[in-house]
């Protein structure tokens, strides 16, 4: 072999041998600097992660309901943000009021929470007795978050229909 055969096979085995050091390296240069993370939302501020919006939401509605079960007005109220609260303390004990004194609330129950335009948007269905008269209604609850803490922003009479199980 001539030199110069050798000395050109050398600079192609050490070219190769670059090549696959510098491959093996890549992927972990590339982790260390970020690149192939998942954006993490609790990160980023004014951001909620889906979980813990379905969470809190989930959380201040049931504590509504309980206390619209329970007749306690003060538990219903300190659920909802302060815009609403002011419009809850003239309806809320009112004849078409959530805790008016002639009917009972004896079941009240979450059927479905999804994210909607104005937050997260908590179905209910709501049975309801006056008398010897029982009535079940669905209730729509927007829940928002408001600075550091969650509230129900809104409620509506209606829901959303549950999201079909999934099937293995």
């Amino acid at each position: 072999m001539s030199t110069a055969t050798e000395v050109a096979m050398r600079a192609t085995r050490g070219r190769l041998a670059a090549g696959a050091v510098l491959l093996g390296i890549l992927p972990l240069a590339l982790l260390g600097c970020g690149a192939g993370e998942d954006d993490d939302p609790a990160t980023k501020p004014g951001r909620a992660p889906a979980e813990e919006a379905a969470t809190k939401s989930r959380e201040r509605v049931q504590a509504y309901l309980d206390a619209m079960t329970a007749k306690d007005v003060a538990a219903g109220r300190s659920q909802l943000c302060a815009a609403l609260q002011e419009s809850f303390d003239a309806a809320a004990t009112g004849p078409n009021g959530d805790f008016a004194d002639h009917f009972k609330v004896p079941q009240a129950e979450i059927t479905d929470i999804r994210s909607g335009p104005r937050g997260q948007e908590v179905s209910t269905s709501v049975s309801v007795t006056a008398g010897s008269r029982t009535i079940t209604r669905p209730l729509l609850f927007t829940v928002t978050r408001d600075g550091a803490d969650w509230c129900i922003a809104a409620e509506a009479p209606g829901g959303n229909t549950p999201a079909p199980a999934a099937t293995p």
